[in-house]
């Protein structure tokens, strides 16, 4: 295994940058969901009808902030799209997904004696 680089825990590493925060479960499927066109939130809001307001607006936010995502309003009506740089994500998310379907029967029984 190679050592780390020396920046590895400088603030300004590249790793603290991740695209996608990770602690942020709907921030990806929030891209995967404005893949086909821009959404309004209560469009967005029903294919993700897991997630409370406050948590989609939260993904939401933290998108537009980091460039993924823009947010355009007409009155009332707000539209959420993907950016070109959410857009040039949307390709290492797929990978990341497919290698989950892959290992999906793997990660639940490594889950099974955990949760029991």
């Amino acid at each position: 295994m190679s050592r780390p680089e020396p920046d590895m825990f400088d603030e300004l590493c590249p790793s603290s940058f991740l695209p996608v925060r990770m602690d942020h479960k709907w921030a990806p499927l929030v891209m995967r969901s404005l893949e086909a066109a821009p959404l309004r939130f209560g469009e967005l809001h029903a294919v993700l009808h897991r997630t409370s307001p406050k948590e989609l607006t939260r993904a939401l936010r933290t998108l537009e902030r980091d460039g993924f995502i823009s947010r355009a309003a007409a009155g009332r009506a707000v539209t959420y799209e993907l950016t070109p740089l959410g857009r040039s994500l949307l390709g290492p998310l797929k990978v990341v997904y497919e290698w989950t379907a892959d290992h999906w029967d793997e990660i639940l029984d490594a889950r099974d004696p955990i949760e029991a």
